[in-house]
């Protein structure tokens, strides 16, 4: 039987199509249309408006991130330069630690090899006392340069006869009662005391001149 309500030419292929192309059922109005629903009609439209929206939003190009990079660097936020400021800080104290580390460790290990030197010095001191390294003799150049060589690496000896005795930098090895003396003063040396740079590395061994009750 044939619709009477269908044009002569139509063909079932057509309403098909149509179907899979989102045409609207027949029989249901059309948006915008004589009998739609104004308030779903922009629900809808207000819907597809959204979603372009987001689609252009989360589209950034290259040439936009570049851009916002260049306006961070040309003005940065308060807290992006309270995070600079913070990172500058902690690296300058890093350093600080670093060099200051790096400092007691060369000067520790110069101090296991000098020590290895003090005796040699502890012998050099008692030839002189003895008048040994007096004049132009070859003894008295080799002892002149090798203290010489150690000075340059920071290696400083102390303890001298007059000094004020110092328990914390002086050895008490023996204490002799002297009359006219007030205060404990260093009488002799027996082992000369070094310091490395900053650091003690032996104390002076000495002998005490103290006052005489009588």
């Amino acid at each position: 039987m044939t619709d009477s309500n269908r044009p002569d030419d139509f063909r079932p292929e057509d309403e098909s199509a149509a179907a899979a192309a989102g045409a609207p059922e027949s029989g249901a109005p059309a948006a915008g249309g004589p009998g739609s629903d104004p308030a779903v009609d922009a629900t809808a439209a207000d819907a597809d408006v959204a979603g372009a929206e987001g689609i252009e939003e989360d589209e950034l190009t290259v040439q936009d991130i570049l851009d916002a990079a260049n306006l961070e660097a040309v003005d940065p936020s308060s807290e992006h330069l309270a995070d600079l400021k913070r990172v500058t800080a902690e690296y300058a104290n890093y350093r600080k630690r670093t060099e200051a580390n790096r400092e007691i460790e060369r000067e520790r290990v110069t101090g296991e090899v000098v020590k290895v030197l003090l005796p040699v010095l502890d012998d050099l001191y008692r030839a002189e006392k003895h008048g040994d390294l007096e004049g132009d003799s070859a003894f008295a150049t080799i002892a002149a340069k090798l203290r010489a060589a150690t000075e340059r690496i920071g290696l400083k000896p102390y303890g001298s006869v007059g000094d004020v005795f110092d328990p914390t930098v002086h050895e008490a090895i023996f204490q002799m009662p002297t009359p006219g003396v007030d205060v404990e003063t260093v009488g002799d040396v027996a082992e000369t005391g070094y310091y490395l740079g900053s650091s003690l590395l032996r104390v002076a061994k000495v002998v005490v001149q103290v006052p005489s009750d009588g």
